[in-house]
């Protein structure tokens, strides 16, 4: 069990600018934003919305972590130490399930914060440049699916910690997001290959080709029901592909390495810009606005809609997590 550490919820740089960054924009707008410190836990890294109706978000050390919509932080220490926890979702049995990135585990914790471990069965062949395990959702199945990057596999995961493990087609695609789509496949991002790529629950797997596009990484369903996905290796996009595999890129016009991507409660796509200190925001037409942080140093990493109708982010080197009015 992951012993529980209190931090409090004291409110940290406030305030809001807005600037415009899409074609078809009426002009600058504002948008309230507030950041609460996590404390000594080290960097927040991945959040995500639990079944209790809190924030639960993951840390660069040994850390999974629950906030209160008012700010106050309850940490739980993994185990295995320096695990490396990663990405985060509600699972279908009730409790959080993350990855350990550096321990090439899958863990579930409960609401109250007991963490439980399940070793991944290919054992992590330390490939340069690659982490063993990514991202993680709840599958149409009622099982957990998960990114095994540096395997190149595609891993699923019964609540009571039972295998299955997927080889990818495409050798070295190096797998990052997945998400459950509305047509009752998982999809995910082959970051390395430039693909994206669906599983069925029965592991047969199909790719994609995003042209000319090195990097797809962050992926969610949108409001319309496609898939929507963040291109951030040097010609940055947002991406949007239907489920039968038809493509749309919309130009991000600016350096700003879009990475967290989630679909909003006001019918938009929102993603975080990781070197520019900017909240942005996409329509389903692919008009961008952008929303610069209060904190011009801020690293916005991952984002998610909360359940107060905000959107929730991290803020990786400040050790803060963000609200952002949308």
């Amino acid at each position: 069990m992951g012993g529980a550490t209190g931090v409090g919820g004291t409110a940290g740089s406030g305030g809001d600018t807005g600037f415009d960054g899409g074609a078809g924009d009426a002009g600058p707008t504002s948008r309230p934003t507030k950041e609460f410190p996590v404390g000594d836990i080290g960097s927040p890294n991945e959040i995500t919305v639990g079944p209790d109706g809190n924030l639960w978000f993951t840390t660069a050390t040994n850390y999974v972590a629950r906030m209160t919509l008012a700010g106050q932080v309850t940490a739980f220490v993994t185990p295995t130490l320096d695990s490396g926890p990663g990405g985060i979702a509600a699972g279908p049995d009730g409790n959080l399930w993350f990855t350990e990135t550096a321990s090439n585990q899958i863990a579930r914790v409960t609401p109250n914060g007991t963490i439980t471990e399940f070793p991944i069965p290919t054992p992590d062949p330390h490939r340069p440049g690659m982490i063993p395990v990514y991202y993680i959702t709840a599958g149409p199945d009622g099982n957990l699916w998960f990114t095994e990057t540096s395997s190149n596999q595609i891993g699923r995961v019964t609540p009571a910690g039972t295998f299955k493990e997927f080889l990818i087609p495409t050798a070295g695609s190096g797998p990052v997001d997945i998400v459950t789509a509305p047509d009752g496949n998982v999809w995910f991002t082959e970051t390395y290959a430039g693909q994206m790529a669906r599983i069925t629950p029965a592991g047969s797997i199909t790719e994609f080709a995003v042209p000319n596009e090195y990097g797809p990484w962050s992926l969610v369903v949108g409001p319309d029901g496609n898939l929507w996905f963040t291109v951030n290796a040097g010609d940055e996009k947002i991406g949007k592909m239907t489920l039968s595999g038809a493509l749309t890129l919309f130009p991000v016009p600016s350096y700003g390495a879009p990475l967290g991507l989630a679909t909003g409660p006001d019918g938009n796509l929102w993603f975080t810009e990781y070197n520019i200190a900017t909240i942005a925001r996409v329509t389903p037409a692919g008009v961008v606005t952008r929303f610069l942080l209060p904190d011009t140093l801020s690293t916005p990493l991952s984002i998610t809609a909360g359940p107060d109708g905000n959107l929730w982010f991290t803020a990786a080197l400040q050790d803060r997590i963000g609200r952002l009015a949308p």
